[in-house]
């Protein structure tokens, strides 16, 4: 079957690849357990000096990069451009880090030498979505090769492209051949490439549904897996609040990318008596968004990167209006070519509302009030979800405190969300587990290895009163 590039600002056809035949998929997988039996045994110099290989390589092809991004996804070019100097970055952290983060330890037993070793298991297969199509790569490629893996990408049908370049980056940089390899397969081919026994483990970045798909599969297999799946994430605003800075960066939270983010702000909950002032300003800032052309200087909104999404998006705005939800601003779909939506706001939602209880994985917003601070973080609790959060108060004494009580892989206190390279990343509850990046990610694909040396010391006896 083909697999095609569509443009989902003008719904036009790219290009056309022919998906991987089985003969083919063979053939990658047996390059990567021939590569990855050399790539373990590379010193970490080598590994780093080929990182940062990639990471020149990114910066140097930057601009068509990221137009391919924004013409496969619908981003907007300026989004699209920090996305490949983020993914650079990630390979400068780990080329730069790696080696310290796997470091032999030393933990003193019964032996005469006694330490715990890090050991590469194998290939992990990343299967990965189309959202952040280089940078949900890059996060994983980078601690996972340095680390001394092989691995293979079963990338989003919808970015054929972005998944091809991204070899690409990796063979430019002086990769072994093997080492980074692309597989142009559909979603139903994951269960097979799991089953295969030359994969040793599995990432993956997408919904909860395919996180439970997958989770059963790795499971049934015997193999680790990190998940990094959907997320509902709260917007707390406390009534002691910078209102203009957190509507300035609910914006943001909320509408970068067209709102297509896991870790995107969904669920805007804000204590009563500041309700009112944060609405109007969050409208206000809504209402300054540019949506257009995702090629053109100054737009914010682009389409969404697929049809399905927008008619996903509507029928949960609707079914929320219809149990008593206002829209105050937006709410449709946009009557224009390409796959476009209204930034939307939506005001007195309740937690059987689908803009309360699911993901909205588009540009729109649900504003909640709550009486006080901890209805304000039962609220937030409410949800299968727990993946981001952000909480807004002056007093940061508080923040602390109220941090705690917030079921999320990540608390970010009077600021945006986001992933970071020096930061773990990840989630509870359904919204995954395992964790990438820093020292934890590196460390998720690798066999922590005790290694005992005898003979034995003679214990100490206890000393007695």
């Amino acid at each position: 079957m083909a697999v095609q590039s569509v443009n989902p600002a003008t719904e036009e056809v790219l290009a056309t690849f022919e998906e991987h035949s089985q003969r083919q998929i063979d053939e990658v997988l047996d390059q990567s357990v021939k590569s990855f039996r050399d790539w373990r045994d590379r010193p970490f110099a080598e590994r780093s000096r080929l990182m940062h290989a990639a990471a020149t390589e990114l910066r140097r092809d930057a601009e068509r990069f990221a137009l391919l991004i924004t013409q496969e996804m619908g981003k907007p070019l300026a989004q699209s451009k920090a996305e490949v100097e983020k993914c650079a970055w990630c390979c400068d952290y780990f080329a730069d880090n790696a080696e310290g983060f796997l470091a032999d330890i030393a933990s003193p037993s019964s032996a005469s030498e006694s330490y715990v070793a890090f050991d590469p298991l194998g290939t992990v297969l990343a299967i990965m979505p189309w959202n952040f199509p280089f940078w949900q790569v890059f996060r994983f490629a980078a601690p996972t090769l340095m680390a001394g893996n092989a691995g293979i990408l079963k990338h989003a049908s919808n970015v054929p492209q972005c998944a091809l370049a991204i070899e690409e980056v990796f063979t430019r940089a002086g990769f072994p051949k093997g080492v980074f390899q692309t597989v142009l397969v559909p979603g139903k081919q994951a269960q097979a490439l799991i089953d295969d026994p030359r994969i040793a483990a599995v990432t993956l970045t997408g919904s909860e549904e395919a996180g439970a798909l997958v989770a059963g599969a790795s499971g049934a297999a015997l193999k680790p897996t990190v998940l990094e799946l959907g997320g509902s994430d709260p917007f707390i605003v406390l009534e002691d609040a910078d209102l203009e800075a957190a509507a300035r960066v609910a914006v943001d939270a909320r509408f970068q990318n067209a709102g297509q983010s896991c870790i995107a702000a969904k669920r805007f909950i804000v204590v009563e008596s500041v309700a009112d002032e944060f609405e109007q300003r969050f409208l206000k800032g809504i209402h300054n968004l540019i949506v257009g052309d995702p090629t053109e200087e100054g737009v914010r909104i682009g389409p969404l990167a697929k049809r399905d999404l927008v008619d996903t998006l509507d029928e949960q705005i609707n079914a929320s209006q219809a149990r008593g939800a206002a829209i105050l601003t937006g709410g449709r779909r946009l009557e224009r070519e390409g796959y476009y939506y209204e930034p939307t706001l939506i005001a007195g939602v309740t937690p059987e509302m689908p803009v309360f209880s699911d993901e909205t994985f588009g540009p729109a917003a649900a504003l909640i009030r709550a009486s006080d601070a901890d209805e304000a973080i039962a609220m937030a609790n409410n949800s299968r979800f727990g993946l981001g959060s952000n909480l807004w108060t002056r007093d940061l004494d508080r923040a602390k405190v109220l941090a705690r009580k917030i079921e999320a892989g990540s608390v970010f206190i009077n600021g945006m969300v986001a992933s970071d390279p020096r930061l773990p990343f990840g989630g509870v509850k359904r919204s995954g587990y395992g964790r990438e990046l820093a020292s934890f990610g590196i460390r998720e694909f690798v066999n922590i290895k005790t290694i005992w040396i005898g003979p034995a010391q003679q214990e100490a006896p206890a000393k007695s009163e």
